[in-house]
């Protein structure tokens, strides 16, 4: 904010007034406000703007093959999620082999609470009670733990589930990358302990187009 200071001069000897001398000072008290606001409000929006990023783990690249064994996964957990084409998702409990007749039968549902979540939740009811009772009792004040500590003990949780579902995620070509993002949320949402993406094999590519539409 600019300030006009007058200086008033005195009567000259003769008589005769002298001319008026302006002066010019720059109050700077409010550019120091407002560059501190400026600061506070990029510091504000840089912590909020800082991209989110998806943990997935991955197994370790392993090139020699011949002593690797693949897991035995329960044919009774087994539950295996498909992404199809046009948002469409269909699921089946077990193996598709076809040296093991009949084929599981593909049921198809959706994103939405009642489709795919709903059945998660089901099918994963004992370890999402649980982690949601631990969660209950740390918000009422029942249960006090360092923060740092509750990922571990949902960890633990998850680690010592032996009944709930082991899901294999798969897709076909050409599906948009919303989708798998919105599973993957799924996953987490729903508690799942156990869940892998893996590639879908031909007889289930049959099986989708044999699929009830």
């Amino acid at each position: 904010m600019a300030q006009i200071i007058e200086n008033n001069a005195g009567k000259s000897e003769g008589g005769k007034r002298k001319p008026k001398k302006h002066s010019t000072a720059i109050d700077m008290t409010p550019m120091v406000d407002l560059m501190c606001l400026l600061i506070t409000f990029f510091m504000l929006t840089t912590a909020f703007s800082k991209p989110k990023a998806m943990e997935i783990v991955l197994p370790e690249k392993n090139d020699d093959t011949t002593k690797v064994k693949s897991p035995q996964i329960p044919e009774a957990r087994t539950l295996n999620i498909i992404l199809g084409e046009n948002e469409a998702i269909y699921w089946y409990i077990g193996l598709a082999n076809p040296a093991k007749p009949p084929l599981p039968v593909l049921t198809k549902t959706d994103l939405s609470k009642d489709g795919i979540r709903k059945l998660l939740l089901e099918k994963n009811k004992d370890v999402y009670q649980k982690i949601t009772e631990l969660k209950d009792k740390i918000t009422t004040g029942k249960l006090v733990i360092p923060k740092d500590s509750i990922s571990s003990e949902i960890k633990k949780i998850k680690n010592e589930d032996k009944i709930g579902p082991i899901v294999l995620i798969k897709a076909v070509d050409n599906i948009k990358y919303k989708e798998f993002v919105d599973i993957i949320d799924e996953m987490a949402i729903t508690n799942i302990a156990r869940y892998a993406v893996v590639d879908i094999n031909p007889v289930e590519l049959t099986m989708i187009q044999s699929a009830p539409k």
